[in-house]
């Protein structure tokens, strides 16, 4: 069963970046995405004619919710269809498995092969498509350091080499116009009931603070 967990967020610099990365290296294990150092990340983030899920983010509103199709290193092989819900700083993220030929459908508005699925999270997100007239409206590309740590099951992030395209219909391949987001590196912290009092002494930075930060916000503002 799904819960929320706990995330904080630090903007850092390159200096940070390095620092961070060698002493995490040292305790946490690398995901299973990582494979050379990091991994590529492409999201397509949905929202309306109305920009809610923006809105919503930008007016601190407590309870919320957002969905992106996400795939790695532009491998088609494993894409998913995530909905990451927020309750103030407890977050929980909702995934299912969409294949290629499904999402092609879904960028082209063709949603009804997703009204009978078996899995629930697709048949909600049909009904979101169709009632709140959620539409692909950003992609986010970045590249991603990433470490977990078992006792508190935590999950440390490093995110840089942000950019943002509005060019929706290639997103399985190169868009046109990206634009980065200029220094941003964002550093995730999430952990469960508890965060070991070892990954708060690697990761603490005493010029840094915790902050809110929606990649899907700064690529719709640069």
């Amino acid at each position: 069963m799904q819960k929320y967990r706990h995330e904080y967020k630090y903007i850092i610099n390159m200096s940070d970046l390095i620092y961070l990365n060698e002493k995490i290296g040292y305790i946490a294990c690398p995901d299973e995405h990582m494979k050379n150092g990091s991994y590529f990340v492409r999201s397509l983030y949905f929202d309306n004619f109305s920009d809610k899920a923006l809105r919503e983010k930008l007016d601190g509103i407590n309870v919320r919710e957002k969905f992106r199709i996400r795939f790695y290193d532009m491998d088609d092989s494993f894409i998913r269809l995530e909905k990451k819900s927020k309750r103030n700083s407890l977050c929980m993220k909702n995934s299912a498995v969409l294949t290629r030929k499904q999402t092609e459908n879904i960028i082209e508005g063709n949603y009804d092969l997703l009204a009978d699925s078996d899995e629930p999270l697709l048949r909600e997100f049909y009904i979101k498509l169709c009632a709140e007239q959620l539409r692909p409206k950003m992609i986010i590309d970045y590249r991603r350091r990433a470490y977990v740590y078992p006792y508190g099951n935590v999950r440390v992030t490093f995110d840089n080499e942000i950019a943002s395209s509005g060019d929706t219909e290639n997103f399985f391949y190169e868009c046109g116009g990206s634009v980065p987001v200029p220094e941003e590196i964002v550093m995730e912290i999430k952990y469960d009931e508890f965060l070991p009092q070892v990954i708060t002494d690697i990761t603490r930075l005493s010029s840094r603070q915790s902050g809110a930060f929606s990649k899907y916000a700064a690529g719709r503002y640069i």
